[in-house]
């Protein structure tokens, strides 16, 4: 144990002397750095992260986050905790946001929808009648987007690629989507 803490210790040594030589402009030192971190840190989140599709968005996170923050390593303290709290914080937010994402999200499925992939809305879904004559008020574009992602089951780039807007645009067509929907069933804002 003490072989693996004195192997971390010279790691970390060797991360912070990369991350000085980093911030006085050394581009290669900096790569060396990013590429050495990426194993353990996809370690680290990995075990503290409860969503494994989440993974690599986190990470991803946390290497524009060091990039950002290079500037605030003071080279005389450990590297380690510097990049571990980044970390940490990065996990939490991402816990935070689907924690916020989740309560706002309607499941189709609670309020009678049977997904039935690649067939129209309009075709017999099993939709509750109350969800049927929802989604019809809804304005087309909002309509759509939700019909392609949540009853023809797409993924929002493809939904997007299929409309020809980009992903974004078709996640805010959905996101006012589903308010609709919550507000014309009755359900509460989250």
């Amino acid at each position: 144990m003490d072989g693996h803490k004195t192997k971390g210790n010279a790691k970390e040594a060797e991360w912070a002397e990369w991350m000085a030589a980093a911030q006085d402009g050394d581009s290669a030192r900096y790569g060396c750095l990013l590429e050495s971190i990426l194993p353990p840190l996809r370690g680290f989140v990995r075990g503290r992260l409860g969503d494994p599709s989440s993974v690599e968005d986190v990470v991803q996170t946390v290497l524009l986050s060091i990039h950002r923050a290079r500037h605030t390593y003071r080279p005389e303290r450990p590297f380690g905790p510097w990049l571990w709290a980044i970390a940490r914080n990065a996990i939490i937010d991402s816990q935070r946001a689907r924690s916020v994402r989740l309560r706002r999200e309607v499941s189709l499925e609670t309020v009678g929808e049977a997904a039935h992939p690649q067939a129209p809305v309009n075709e017999d879904l099993s939709l509750s009648p109350q969800m049927s004559d929802a989604l019809s008020r809804l304005p087309a574009s909002q309509r759509e987007a939700v019909e392609l992602i949540h009853l023809q089951g797409l993924s929002v780039t493809e939904a997007a690629a299929r409309v020809g807007i980009s992903p974004g645009a078709l996640k805010v067509r959905a996101h006012r989507g589903y308010r609709a929907l919550r507000a014309r069933l009755g359900r509460p804002e989250p």
